[in-house]
């Protein structure tokens, strides 16, 4: 009954350590363990450098754009020579490894030279090594060292995909996730709680803000300066501006599809007949000249790419980093006709003949005989051009966008961080996605309504009573509006006086001045509601301090500073009390503000996705003043006297020697240019909003003629890509500051305050440009005018109101 029950045998036939306890000597295995996978042995070989360059070459710089260094190359040799062994050619198994260590290096914020004796190159391929197996990047599971490099791997999830296994991600070439150090940017954030208001994504650079970046030629990228920006920097950096200007639009030209030689060479055209960077066809190859190059070659003709300058004998030349030729533009037609301005200081493309000194007449203080850069003889020009502008897309690389806003990219300047705000290629898609998601589609196709306007009003003459009653007008037509559409920036810009301040003017002092500013105060503190949920940017003007001290209203040095912070304190109180009075009454904290900025200054909006360029200046009474005057077609059928020389002009001398006004010769320009020269197409199919008046002759005519002079000076300004394409002596430019005024690569959009010019707003090569003229338009009594742009259709209007 009470008999021991028998004691059951234990599975395990290893003896027990322990009898009494039955412990086995070794733990019980409940399963037997999975076999370990044998690892492919590789035998390692020592590989040169030089054997693995073309395929490295291959991969860096023509497929991302990278330079690899000596060091860098000798550590990828090593590297995949123990890796991957004999079969690195053959298989193809240094191709894949390559490929995944420089999508690593862009990913890891890598620069564009990839140098071995930094620590970045040594992280990525210590990673890389417990990746590799049999020559190949395998997948690994489990936590390890290098699961930490990935978003959201956990446990036992699969931190690193195979590349064989990823064939859908390995079709980008931007892949941010074939490899956990590749994916080290967020996939996606739709999901994370960012903030609705566009406005808290607008960033104000300043141009003494903007990172200065130089152009290397030899490496073909874009470095930052070495040396610290000054304002009395050394006679060299004047020589520097130029060489820097002259080598963007040098490169800029090179990747025109134009401009490369096709594998077929055809028989270069006989004169320049495009000036857009859309109409490049593949039977035009266009071959650039250097100036030094001319020697010996009298007769034949050739393609000059330089400055447009006047010599000291008081002669046109032009000069490019080779030397200077004096100009003979006595038969030269412009491309288009009557499409653009040439002024000196501009780099134009002039194509025509070049003539020995010894077969020309005359051995004045023109012959330079090649003395001090200067090449005998002169070039006689027939066709004169600007360079063809470059789209912002195909400046940065981006060859499409897809539904989710992601981009393709390759090749361009995707990498290089303009702003300050990011690169394209780092946070671009990111960026869009939260555009999309901010501003959302536009309902039912209407432009300009909701919060992602922006109001800009120019020519904000505070001294003028009529100016004061239409801002407030203007002001109080939004301040109507709900909070949530109200827009989200209000842009100012100058002249705040109508004359120099502190030079004797009408405009009085210092004193006068602030209390101008009180004035404007004083309106702004009747529309709170405006003030708390926008930000005003006030753009200076010449007339504004403390330039004008000295300049008396003439061209003061550009880039310039700022309305000083002494006459500024009466406004800011202004937007102080706007927020207080809001926190006190709805509990809920504004921020209003009013920033004071530089002329010219960049609005940045959601980082490199939009970029809004806001510059003031009187350009195109500058340009008419020193525009080149041209023989027209007319009046070389009908005139046989002999022509007069080139020389500078008025706009209306040039109209006098054309024998037609711009309104009888406009319907007429296809014809006039002939089957040499054609219009530029994407100049006269541009955009426009200019709103029109009652539908009578008068006003339809005066409404073409604006619309040619704003596609006249879009272009003009663009295809330039340089704000002051002007002689130093006309319009001075600080040398160490002038990266700011360069428009490479072009803006999404640029507001060109110019009150001599008429209200517009046209899109040339994907920019669009606007011009809000004067807040009071002159000649209409009692009309207040400025422009509305919509961020989510990046296009703008201009609007009209009474007051």
């Amino acid at each position: 009954m009470f008999q021991a029950a028998p004691t059951l045998a234990h599975s395990n036939v290893i003896p027990s350590s322990s009898p009494a306890f039955g412990t086995p000597i070794h733990p019980i295995r409940l399963h037997n363990p999975p076999l370990q996978p044998t690892k492919p042995s590789i035998l390692s070989i020592l590989l040169p450098p030089a054997t693995l360059r073309p395929l490295a070459f291959r991969t860096f710089t023509k497929k991302h754009n990278l330079t690899l260094t000596s060091s860098a190359l000798q550590a990828l040799a090593t590297f995949i020579g123990k890796h991957c062994g004999s079969g690195w050619r053959e298989e193809g198994l240094a191709e894949r490894v390559l490929e995944e260590i420089a999508k690593s290096w862009k990913k890891s914020g890598g620069g564009v030279i990839v140098d071995g004796e930094g620590e970045d190159l040594r992280i990525i391929l210590r990673s890389l090594e417990g990746c590799m197996r049999g020559g190949k990047i395998t997948q690994q599971k489990g936590p390890s060292r290098h699961g930490s490099f990935v978003f959201g791997a956990e446990g036992n999830d699969e931190g690193v995909k195979g590349l064989e296994e990823r064939p859908g991600l390995l079709g980008r070439e931007d892949s941010q996730t074939s490899l956990g150090i590749s994916g080290l940017d967020v996939e996606d954030d739709e999901g994370e709680d960012h903030p609705k208001d566009p406005r808290k994504w607008l960033t104000i650079i300043g141009a003494f803000e903007q990172p200065r970046l130089i152009y290397n030629v030899g490496q073909k990228h874009f470095e930052k300066a070495g040396a610290a920006a000054s304002w009395l920097p050394s006679p060299s950096h004047k020589t520097h501006l130029f060489r820097h200007r002259y080598n963007l639009v040098h490169q800029r030209l090179l990747r025109n599809e134009s401009f490369q030689t096709p594998t077929i060479a055809p028989s270069r055209a006989s004169s320049l007949q495009r000036s857009s960077s859309t109409l490049a066809t593949a039977q035009q190859a266009y071959k650039l000249t250097p100036i030094a190059n001319l020697l010996g070659r009298s007769g034949s003709s050739h393609l000059l790419l330089g400055l447009l300058t006047i010599a000291p004998t008081g002669t046109l030349a032009i000069t490019d980093l080779t030397g200077s030729i004096a100009l003979d533009l006595q038969h030269a037609k412009p491309v288009p006709e009557d499409g653009a301005w040439f002024t000196p200081g501009m780099i134009v493309l002039v194509d025509g003949i070049y003539e020995e000194e010894g077969s020309t007449a005359g051995t004045g203080l023109g012959g330079g005989g090649g003395v001090g850069g200067t090449i005998g003889g002169k070039f006689v020009g027939f066709s004169v051009g600007g360079p063809p502008c470059e789209r912002r897309e195909i400046t940065l690389g981006v060859n499409g966008v897809n539904g989710a806003g992601e981009v393709s990219a390759g090749g361009g300047f995707g990498w290089v961080d303009f702003l300050g705000v990011g690169s394209e290629r780092a946070s671009g898609s990111r960026m869009r996605r939260l555009e999309q998601s901010v501003l959302g589609r536009t309902a039912r196709g209407a432009l300009n309504e909701g919060r992602g306007r922006m109001v800009i009003m120019g020519e904000l003459n505070l001294d003028n009573a009529m100016t004061l009653r239409a801002l407030k007008r203007v002001l109080g037509l939004y301040a109507a509006e709900s909070a949530e559409d109200s827009p989200m920036t209000v842009v100012l810009v100058g002249n705040f006086v109508e004359h120099a301040v502190m030079a004797g003017g009408g405009s009085g002092g210092s004193i006068e001045y602030k209390e101008y500013f009180n004035s404007l105060a004083s309106i702004l503190s009747e529309f709170p509601t405006v003030l708390q949920a926008a930000t005003f940017i006030f753009v200076p003007g010449d007339n504004d301090p403390w330039a004008s001290a000295f300049s008396a209203g003439a061209a003061t040095a550009l880039p310039r500073k700022g309305v000083p912070e002494l006459f500024t304190s009466r406004v800011k109180r202004a937007f102080a009390t706007a927020n207080a009075e809001a926190e006190k009454s709805t509990g809920k904290k504004m921020d209003g503000e009013a920033i004071w900025t530089s002329n010219p200054s960049r609005l940045s909006l959601f980082g490199p996705a939009q970029e809004v360029v806001i510059f003031r200046d009187d350009i195109s009474g500058r340009l008419r003043r020193g525009a080149l005057r041209f023989r027209s077609s007319d009046a070389e059928t009908t005139t046989t006297t002999t022509t007069t020389t080139t020389t500078t002009t008025t706009e209306s001398d040039s109209q006098t020697e054309h024998g037609q006004s711009p309104e009888s010769s406009a319907p007429d320009e296809a014809h006039e240019v002939g089957e040499s020269m054609d219009i530029d197409q994407a100049v006269e199919s541009a955009e426009s909003h200019i709103p029109a008046a009652k539908a009578t002759e008068s006003t339809k005519a005066t409404i073409a003629t604006d619309l040619r002079t704003a596609r006249k000076l879009v272009k003009t300004i663009l295809d330039q890509g340089y704000l002051s394409p002007f002689p130093l002596t006309s319009r001075p430019v600080l040398w160490d500051y002038a990266g700011a005024l360069q428009l490479y690569p072009l803006p999404t959009a640029l507001v060109l305050v110019d009150p001599e010019a008429p209200p517009f707003a046209v899109t040339y090569e994907g920019c669009h440009v606007m011009n809000p003229s004067r807040l009071v338009a002159e000649g209409r009594r009692g009309v207040a005018r400025w422009v509305e742009y919509d961020a989510r259709t990046r296009r703008g209007k201009t609007r009209e109101t009474t007051f």
